[in-house]
């Protein structure tokens, strides 16, 4: 075979070439054949280099209800629009020549310490995504040594993330209509040995999220026509479903059968404070007010108990239009102080996002979307894929901004960024 001059345009200098007359021994010696990955999901997650495409994988798997389920937010999606686009306004300032070559990417918040300031964040109905659901990412989660928050709308039940992981476990709690189901829950999770409580404080109705009413979203699914023709054309998905337990809501057994739709019927929309004082007398451990956009409330959860705050919009799922809560966090950390445990979430997609919001005065991030994507992609193995791909990422930030560890980008964040609001 003849090959003509072939240049090797990702390589500098006088790099070597292909030419007329070279041997087929002396070719391998320039190119190294990658070898065939014989397992299917390891080779869709090998191919996955940002949380882009675990979405994109994710998406080519999961029928489209399911997708939007995750993938979608309330009314016209205007939220979930801008918090993404909210963290990218910023632009790094980096520092030269500081000695990066060990970069600490540890953190410490609500009492304890992790290789990197993130947490796996509340999300409900899980198993509809994968048969591996709540467990395989408590499981990715503990492999990483980060938190995990089990949600109120779980699919599997508190004692069973309990004895199948044992990382930095967390509850979220929705405040209910049922006073009583509320304390078994919170008792429930104080006896299974999680550490935090988390009560979301921006979902005491139901926002509305327009692709599953588009979509007719509900749990079990109903066999209408757009159903069959869903599972027609992702029959993989559905037999995965079809081997698994029945989804349900798991915390509830002994309780009323709900529908996805009809989640909103159990919230209690005459919450106030005082329920946040009720529930700081009952918890034994750390407690976080889930839901705060701004200082005013966040000095009000100190006030009642609280030891830390999670700056949210629920992802854009509740109240479109809502302000993104990365632009949240100066304000909230010049009112409550240096050491009170700040989180946020909504719209974190990559490590330097993390970056940012470490930057502006955060301790550390809370993620939903970017490992449900890995769920749907690759199951427990796409949970610790996305963890593995953030924490590269916020790595390589760090490095590049000139920063040495955590507590040194937080301490001098703010020289770090330009842009912004």
């Amino acid at each position: 075979m003849r090959l003509g001059r072939v240049g090797w345009p990702f390589l500098a200098g006088r790099a070597p070439r292909i030419v007329r007359g070279m041997r087929a021994s002396e070719i391998r010696q320039l190119i190294r054949m990658k070898p065939v990955e014989r397992d299917a999901t390891r080779r869709r997650l090998a191919a996955c280099h940002d949380i882009a495409d675990l979405r994109a994988a994710g998406r080519r798997l999961i029928p489209r209800p399911v997708f939007d389920y995750v993938d979608g937010g309330a009314d016209e999606e205007l939220s979930l629009r801008a918090n993404t686009r909210a963290f990218r306004r910023w632009r790094f300032q980096p520092r030269a020549l500081v000695d990066v070559s060990e970069p600490d990417t540890s953190a410490g918040f609500l009492g304890s310490v992790a290789p990197l300031p993130l947490a796996l964040a509340p999300t409900g109905f899980t198993r509809m995504m994968h048969p591996g659901g709540e467990i395989a990412a408590a499981r990715a989660a503990q492999r990483h040594g980060l938190p995990y928050t089990l949600s109120t709308m779980a699919t599997t039940t508190i004692e069973a993330v309990a004895e199948s992981a044992q990382p930095d476990l967390w509850f979220q709690l929705y405040i209910l209509r049922d006073s009583g189901l509320n304390k078994e829950l919170v008792d429930r999770a104080a006896a299974a040995k999680y550490r935090v409580l988390v009560v979301t404080v921006d979902c005491f109705v139901a926002g509305h999220r327009t692709r599953d009413h588009r979509n007719g979203l509900v749990i079990p699914p109903e066999l209408t026509a757009a159903t069959l023709a869903s599972i027609a054309g992702k029959p993989g998905y559905w037999v995965r479903m079809l081997r698994s337990p029945a989804i349900d809501f798991a915390n509830f057994a002994g309780h009323p059968a709900v529908t996805i739709e009809g989640t909103g019927s159990l919230f209690n929309p005459a919450i106030t404070w005082d329920d946040i004082a009720d529930l700081r007398a009952r918890w034994p451990g750390r407690l976080v007010i889930k839901g705060p956009l701004g200082p005013a409330d966040c000095l009000h959860a100190l006030s009642v108990g609280a030891d830390g705050v999670q700056l949210s919009n629920h992802g854009g799922r509740q109240l479109d239009r809502t302000v993104p809560p990365v632009e949240t966090i100066a304000a909230v950390r010049e009112a409550v102080g240096p050491d009170v445990s700040v989180l946020v979430d909504s719209g974190v997609r990559h490590g330097s996002d993390i970056a940012v919001a470490l930057a502006l005065g955060a301790d550390a991030c809370a993620i939903g979307r970017a490992y449900l994507y890995g769920l749907m992609a690759g199951g427990e193995a796409g949970v610790d894929r996305a963890l593995d791909i953030l924490a590269a990422q916020f790595r390589l930030t760090m490095q590049l901004l000139g920063v040495r560890s955590v507590a040194e980008l937080r301490s001098i964040g703010r020289e770090l960024l330009a842009g912004g609001v």
